[in-house]
């Protein structure tokens, strides 16, 4: 770990003046569950680091006039978790229940979680985002890597386990800076990118720009839930992930929304498969309609290619759990796990 200054910002105001440095690199800290490794193996090395864990603004949970839900990003997960405003949003509450660590869930912010850097180990053993314009991951261990959205040099696959629930539940977040009058509330999904050049990064983010609020709109009695396939109980990535929601009227759905996790380098919003559901009545067999569809355009690596048929069950599994149906899981928690040969 390289020498770097220590900064403590108070205010939102005062954080955007301590990011906003000239000729200086800097990164924001929270929970420091992602960054304080990334700085340790030198994947990253900031010049400054801005603690934004104690801002007072973005540490509560609250619903506006408009009854959308505002959740500061220096909400601790377990926070989110144990807070009843929470519960119409059962797939975000499934998604912190599955990382099965209470240091995780206590330390983590909601930020922290959504921004998390790749696990891919060519990125972390220092290689890049875009390890050799993709050929280290053609070449090589390529087993946890995309089947979607792949077909540049990125290879690698969001970390955010949290953002395909609040990408399908319709959440936007807000930004400031660099300058300090400068704020924007944009949809969740467009904080995701995904780098075609070495000097860009997966996350849309200009330099000096700091999220502070997740905002939520309003349930409205719809379904949600959110599914992952993992090898095991613990704060290890998932296999494959994803997050629905939706809105059945006389039985048949008439709004959907189907975002997948760890396909591709951003969450991945299945389009084609929630049209597929509309004007359907959810079953066992609109549910498998549905995850077919999401995978359609999946393209394998050389080791990766049982992810389609993971991801077809995490897509058919989170229809059936928003629906209150049996998954077919043999376990009762937010996941299967699963047993993969890789030899």
């Amino acid at each position: 770990m390289k020498n770097f200054e220590y900064a403590y910002a108070k205010t939102e105001a005062e954080a955007i003046q301590l990011l906003s440095v000239a000729n200086k690199s800097t990164a924001v800290l929270a929970g420091g569950t992602d960054l304080v490794a990334l700085m340790q193996s030198m994947v990253v090395a900031p010049d400054r680091v801005v603690n934004v864990g104690d801002i007072e603004t973005m540490q509560h949970i609250k619903r506006d006039e408009n009854n959308n839900l505002w959740i500061g990003a220096a909400v601790h997960l377990d926070e989110l978790l144990t807070s009843p405003v929470v519960d119409p949003f059962p797939s975000i509450k499934q998604v912190i229940q599955g990382i099965s660590s209470v240091q995780m869930q206590s330390q983590g912010t909601v930020a922290g979680e959504l921004l998390r850097r790749p696990c891919c180990w060519y990125f972390r053993g220092g290689n890049g985002l875009l390890a050799n314009e993709g050929r280290m991951v053609i070449e090589g261990d390529n087993r946890y890597h995309a089947i979607l959205g792949n077909r540049g040099p990125a290879k690698f696959v969001s970390a955010s386990r949290l953002a395909p629930a609040m990408i399908s539940l319709g959440a936007k977040v807000r930004i400031i800076g660099p300058k300090p009058e400068q704020e924007q509330i944009v949809d969740i999904e467009n904080l995701f990118c995904t780098p075609e050049k070495t000097d860009e990064t997966e996350i849309a983010l200009a330099a000096g720009q700091l999220v502070t609020h997740i905002i939520l709109p309003p349930d409205q009695g719809r379904l949600s839930a959110a599914y992952e396939v993992r090898h095991g109980e613990g704060p290890d990535q998932p296999l494959m992930a994803a997050a629905v929601r939706f809105e059945v009227l006389s039985g048949l759905v008439t709004e959907s929304k189907i975002v997948l996790g760890q396909v591709a380098p951003t969450p991945w919003i299945a389009r084609e498969a929630a049209m597929a559901l509309l004007g359907r009545p959810i079953n066992e067999e609109t549910a498998a309609m549905a995850g077919m569809k999401a995978v359609s355009g999946a393209i394998a690596l050389s080791g990766n290619e049982y992810k389609i048929e993971l991801a077809k069950v995490a897509v058919k599994r989170a229809i059936l759990r928003a629906a209150g149906l049996e998954t077919g899981c043999f376990e009762s928690s937010t996941c299967e796990t699963a047993a993969v040969n890789f030899a």
